[in-house]
């Protein structure tokens, strides 16, 4: 489709040699004889570049400019001058002309200028549709109610902190995995340190509350962060300054924190292994998000959001699911979450070799991982206690290391096992992520 160009002239002559030499570009041209017919000729037609005189009868260009930019501040407008001088070119700039020309217009200049212009649009559209498509990515799909309950909950909270400290919006959204950090660089990692102050220190480096100074802090996986780091960042919540590891200088900062966990934060309380006074700091508006298996009806829609993400953003087989599959999906117990889900649905999409995905496709994935193989039946048919113990912890790690995405040491640290332990287990058993 040809771009729309609107050329605002009270002078015959320049709206038609204007429109004879855009058109014969390829470009689609309406004109206007005035400032008003510009403004109702825009309102009606939304052209994405005006060309316009300075110097017209009545409303002259500048006023019209000032009007045109008023009603939509995108609007990108080059201005035509018979006697430019700096005085209007500053006046045009100030009310938002994307350039000025001069009569006798040369028409190399008037499509060098056009080709620039267009340039920029085409840039802002392709900067929004790779904003959205980020944002798509990070859409919380569901019709439950409980996790309609959550995204209510969410966009309240968003509304009001925008609307108390909207600066903050502009600022740095910053995210520390704090289960996938070792527990010797999880302070580094926050709070920052001195050259020299331990072994690898090479150079002085800023840590993560301090590069989230006016925006937000998200710590994920808190649950898994040790009792010092802890302390640490209780006391960095309550003064609001923080210490780099080896220096000796507080700096002020001034950060959102938002957190999370997939750990029952009171157990691990009672068990000493998460301090309190953090808990009670961070749990000002606590928002539980439910497990996949307690809404197995927002499963449909998610498969349907994956199978689009999938093919359309990712560039995989484009593929239709048969209602059978999407029913065995359904009633798969998904000891993970969307997460695994998601995972699901791309192996689906990268094995199947029909048209579509079919029930055998989806009860060969999942079946396997609840089957004979490795699920709750292989354990009752167990005919010792050492086999037992044996199947049971194979389907342990299964699922722990399936729930985080076959990160062995976030899975490790998860359990409480010694990494090489881990390794050991799954080299015994032979898991892979086949398996999983």
């Amino acid at each position: 489709m040809s771009r729309r160009l609107l050329v605002v002239d009270d002078e015959s002559g320049v709206r038609a040699a204007l429109r004879q030499l855009l058109e014969f570009e390829g470009y689609e041209v309406r004109v206007a004889s005035s400032g008003a017919e510009a403004l109702a000729t825009y309102e009606a037609w939304k052209p994405e570049l005006v060309f316009m005189d300075v110097k017209m009868t009545g409303m002259d260009g500048l006023e019209t400019l000032k009007r045109l930019r008023g009603r939509d501040p995108s609007a990108i407008v080059v201005m035509i001058s018979g006697h430019a001088t700096i005085q209007n070119a500053v006046e045009a700039t100030q009310l938002g002309a994307y350039d000025i020309l001069e009569k006798p217009l040369d028409t190399d200049r008037i499509l060098v200028t056009l080709r620039n212009a267009i340039g920029r649009i085409e840039l802002a559209q392709e900067n929004q549709r790779l904003k959205a498509t980020i944002e798509s990515r990070y859409e919380i799909v569901g019709r439950s109610s409980t996790i309609r309950a959550v995204i209510e909950k969410i966009d309240e909270l968003i509304a009001r902190a925008i609307h108390r400290q909207s600066p903050r919006s502009a600022k740095r959204f910053v995210e520390v995995n704090c289960a996938a950090i070792p527990g010797e660089l999880i302070e580094s990692e926050l709070f920052g340190h001195m050259k020299g102050s331990f072994t690898g220190a090479g150079a002085d480096r800023a840590g993560k509350f301090e590069q989230a100074d006016g925006g937000t802090l998200f710590l994920d996986e808190i649950g898994d962060m040790s009792l010092a780091a802890q302390a640490k960042v209780l006391r960095v919540l309550q003064d609001g300054e923080v210490t780099r590891i080896g220096g000796q200088k507080p700096t002020r900062v001034d950060v959102r924190v938002l957190a999370a966990t997939n750990k029952t934060l009171e157990d691990e309380i009672a068990a000493g292994r998460f301090r309190e006074d953090l808990y009670y700091r961070l749990n000002v508006v606590p928002i539980h998000v439910p497990a996949l298996r307690e809404r197995r009806e927002d499963i449909p829609q998610l498969i349907v959001h994956f199978l689009q993400q999938f093919t359309t953003l990712d560039g995989a087989p484009s593929r239709g699911m048969e209602h059978a599959a999407a029913e065995r999906l359904v009633h798969h117990g998904w000891p993970g979450n969307v997460r695994e889900l998601r995972n699901t649905i791309e192996r689906l999409l990268i094995l199947s070799s029909g048209p579509s995905i079919t029930a055998s496709d989806a009860e060969r994935l999942v079946g396997a991982r609840t089957g004979a193989s490795g699920g709750i039946g292989a354990l009752e048919q167990c005919k010792t206690y050492e086999e037992f113990k044996d199947a049971a912890e194979k389907l342990f790690l299964q699922a722990r290391l399936r729930e985080h995405d076959w990160n062995v040491a976030e899975t490790a640290r998860a359990i409480d096992m010694p990494r090489s332990n881990l390794y050991n287990k799954i080299e015994r058993h032979g898991l892979t992520r086949d398996h999983a």
